[in-house]
């Protein structure tokens, strides 16, 4: 294990040393499960096929809402990056 230090509220120590006492764990061992937890539900960096996904999903939106100019042209050519930009918020 690693030694690291961490700085929390008053509030937030008061209720990790009360949880502590009730689950009778140290709280060090209560924020190593919460860094456990947090690390299985965090938000991960997209792999290829989630990529893929959102790509595909921004190629079906301009074809079926038809991205179109003034004169009625499709302008694609000229905003895809813009369009994939906005597909992969």
């Amino acid at each position: 294990m690693k030694r690291m230090m961490v700085q929390v509220t008053e509030e937030q120590m008061k209720a990790l040393k009360e949880m502590a006492k009730v689950r009778k764990t140290s709280v060090s061992k209560l924020v190593r499960e919460s860094v456990a937890s947090y690390i299985v539900t965090a938000p991960k960096k997209p792999g290829i096929e989630e990529k893929r996904r959102r790509a595909l999903e921004a190629l079906n939106t301009i074809e079926h809402e038809g991205y179109r100019d003034v004169e009625g042209k499709t302008d694609l050519s000229i905003n895809h990056d813009k369009y994939f930009a906005e597909s992969t918020r």
